[in-house]
């Protein structure tokens, strides 16, 4: 059992899982947001790959991502960064990104070096379910490593029991047919959408993504699973501030609505 399961395993609703792109808002932000984010309270992290390419982010993560690259982000040096904060805490972190970004880096080395750095899941939406099955599904649940596949409203019935088949640390269920970014409200199509997947009884547990953004629609979606996970609207507030570790604790203790 790795971090990721283990925190599941203990912890019974409301699981915050935030994602931040690495190497932002500066050079050598990754391993202070990481840090700020576990002493705020956050329960999980998403480290951001930063990509040219991102097909599934919206305009607030793309823009981070630009900003990554122009820093300086590579994978050799998000590795390090991560394996550095992981010497100083225990919190369970996920690398997300795309697979493209596996691919040329060499997959099998690539796994390699997430597990060796002190990763604990994966979360790559363009890969393929029946590749990763064939391909890298054995290697990966190998090294200890817990994939989370995505799920969005359209996603079929038979497609969702096959990624519940697979995944090993959590379904990231996408709450609309949109790419990422802060909305005001959860709506009742929604609300239906969620229903929906809960009534399907599924292996693993399950955070809603995409629009997560106030306490308010924290709170709502972790009504219909077991957490949620916060992005867009992290990074506005990490660009909007004047020090990470500030901006970070005000960040999630409004999530959270508790004060210091």
């Amino acid at each position: 059992m790795n971090r990721i399961q283990q925190l599941f395993a203990d912890k019974p609703a409301d699981i915050l899982n935030v994602y931040f792109t690495a190497r932002y808002p500066g050079l050598q932000d990754t391993e202070p947001v990481i840090l700020a984010l576990d002493d705020a309270g956050a329960d999980l992290i998403e480290v951001g790959m930063p990509y040219s390419d991102p097909l599934a982010d919206g305009p607030t993560i793309q823009e981070s991502g630009t900003a990554a690259i122009q820093n300086g982000m590579t994978l050799d040096l998000l590795f390090e960064q991560i394996q550095s904060a992981r010497q100083k805490t225990e919190i369970p972190m996920v690398m997300m990104g795309y697979f493209n970004q596996v691919m040329q880096y060499g997959e099998e080395k690539f796994f390699r070096k997430a597990k060796e750095a002190g990763v604990d899941g994966l979360i790559l939406p363009d890969l393929p379910v029946y590749e990763y099955e064939q391909f890298y599904r054995e290697m990966v649940e190998d090294l200890g490593l817990a994939i989370s596949f995505l799920i969005t409203p359209q996603t079929s019935e038979e497609r969702i029991k096959q990624i519940d088949s697979l995944s090993r640390g959590f379904i990231y269920m996408v709450s609309n047919s949109s790419i990422t970014g802060a909305k005001k409200e959860i709506t009742q199509t929604q609300l239906d959408y969620f229903n929906r997947i809960n009534a399907m009884d599924l292996d693993n547990p399950r955070l809603i993504g995409f629009g997560i953004s106030s306490h308010e629609t924290f709170k709502t979606a972790c009504q219909y699973a077991r957490g949620a996970i916060i992005g867009s609207a992290f990074i506005k507030a990490l660009k909007a501030g004047k020090e990470v570790r500030e901006s970070t604790t005000q960040f999630v203790q409004k999530i959270l609505n508790v004060t210091a």
